[in-house]
């Protein structure tokens, strides 16, 4: 029997009870996986891991709601805690690889990721400082002086995340620590990874694995760098003054859409705020595009964007409206507008999907 077959029952059985909010089934079946000799990075990253996978994907589909989504999430998350409190034999060695710390980038809440690497770490012998959720630089470089780790592992999913990760990495390597980045964040084969400056990326826990086994030299602490000394374009000053101006951007398109959509102004305050938490998105999308000076930032935002609002009954076209509103107030932008035109050009490509025909905003 090949590997998947072997884990299919127990991932199974994982899915259900997490959508059930069984804890005590959900332990139950990681259990039983151990107990039938899947050993417990398997467990982790063929088990548990794609169960997570689902739990977003369902989500995104409409098919649970958020409170679900939450609560099947802190499921899995006792799950790994149960699995990484487990009784170990005697004898077995610990961290006797070194000491790395794991965390997210500053504004990045989905540590689920880095997680299952923390854990994945532990397993293979690492020390491992575990830092969670949304890690502020200052606080973490303090932790370095601490610690001294021989790396530290960023995690981030959202590519708006990415200045601040590259705050992060600058200032780790000023202080001698080489960082190793990973998560959805840093685009496909980690392309904004290199972009960013750091030392090293990986696609999941296995390959932050064989990274560090494979050794990452320390960065010979030197002067700072500046921003623009990684990123040249950034010398148009486009990123800066469009992430300075989010607010009357927002302000001025909501304003702007009413004006297009006269319905919008008979929306109640949730759906305006709603309305103009969309908005506030394309902007934020938009200025990363803008710093990584690429567009698939953007079109791939819009593209994810426009299947949860058809998933939601809502027609994908309203983006291109708020799209078009943007572009009207950034006409003295030229890279801002090109990557807006290529939003466009995006959603009309996508292939249409019947949706109820709501009268809605970005």
């Amino acid at each position: 029997m090949n590997q998947l077959a072997r884990v299919a029952p127990f991932r199974e059985r994982l899915w259900e009870a997490v959508v059930a909010g069984d804890e005590y089934a959900a332990v139950a079946a990681v259990q039983d996986a151990l107990a039938d000799g899947i050993g417990e990075e398997a467990v982790l990253l063929e088990v548990v891991a794609p169960v997570q996978e689902t739990i977003g994907t369902d989500w995104a589909a409409n098919r649970i709601s958020v409170a679900r989504e939450h609560a099947a999430t802190a499921i899995n998350e006792r799950v790994v805690a149960a699995l990484a409190l487990r009784p170990r034999p005697d004898g077995v060695q610990r961290a006797a690889r070194g000491r790395v710390t794991v965390g997210c980038v500053d504004g990045e809440w989905h540590s689920f990721p880095a997680r299952l690497v923390a854990e994945v770490l532990r397993l293979r012998g690492w020390q491992v400082d575990y830092l969670g959720a949304q890690t502020p630089t200052p606080h973490l470089i303090a932790h370095l002086h601490h610690t001294d780790p021989q790396a530290v592992l960023l995690s981030s999913s959202l590519p708006t995340r990415l200045p601040a990760a590259h705050m992060a990495i600058t200032a780790c390597q000023a202080v001698g620590v080489p960082v190793l980045a990973g998560g959805r964040a840093f685009g496909a084969n980690g392309r904004y990874a290199r972009a960013l400056g750091a030392d090293g990326w990986a696609p999941d826990a296995r390959g932050v694995g064989d990274v560090l086994a494979g050794g990452l030299p320390r960065p010979t602490p030197a002067a700072v760098r500046q921003v623009a000394d990684d990123l040249p374009h950034l010398a148009d000053q486009e990123y800066t003054l469009v992430i300075h101006s989010k607010g009357p951007l927002v302000k001025q398109t909501l304003t702007d859409l009413e004006d297009r959509f006269p319905a919008v102004r008979s929306y109640t305050d949730v759906q305006r705020e709603r309305t103009a938490e969309d908005v506030a998105h394309l902007v934020d999308f938009l200025a990363c595009a803008l710093y990584v000076d690429d567009a698939e930032v953007f079109t791939a935002f819009l593209a994810w964007t426009a299947d949860i609002l058809e998933a939601r009954g809502v027609p994908a076209r309203s983006l291109s409206a708020g799209l078009d509103l943007l572009a009207r107030q950034l006409h003295d932008f030229p890279r801002a507008l090109n990557i807006l035109n290529e939003g466009v050009h995006a959603l009309d490509a996508r292939p249409s999907t019947p949706t109820a025909d709501h009268e809605t905003t970005a």
